[in-house]
């Protein structure tokens, strides 16, 4: 599985319905876990994003596509980061030579 890092925002429509947005990320658990992968963590943060989240998915396009979905239904935009936990960030650099 591959770690990715998402950074969200409410878009205005999500933040005038923001007491739904528990049941949102109910269903966005759900939908990425039918999807093969999950959430580690979820974050309400202050600054310049609204919520992080730290989820797993098989690979690229599967995140590719939940993030496509997310984006869609309207409530949240994203920016998203592929994570290399630190095993792979070794092996990394040490290839470098």
């Amino acid at each position: 599985m591959t770690t990715y890092i998402v950074l969200m925002n409410w878009t205005e429509q999500g933040a005038k319905s923001v007491r739904e947005s528990p049941k949102r990320l109910d269903a966005a658990r759900k939908q990425l876990g039918d999807m093969g992968g999950s959430f580690k963590a979820f974050y309400l943060t202050m600054g310049e994003y609204d919520m992080v989240a730290v989820v797993e998915a098989p690979d690229d396009a599967v995140l590719a596509r939940f993030s496509l979905m997310l984006a869609a239904a309207g409530n949240v935009r994203t920016r998203t980061m592929k994570a290399f936990p630190e095993f792979a960030y070794r092996e990394i650099i040490t290839s470098l030579g």
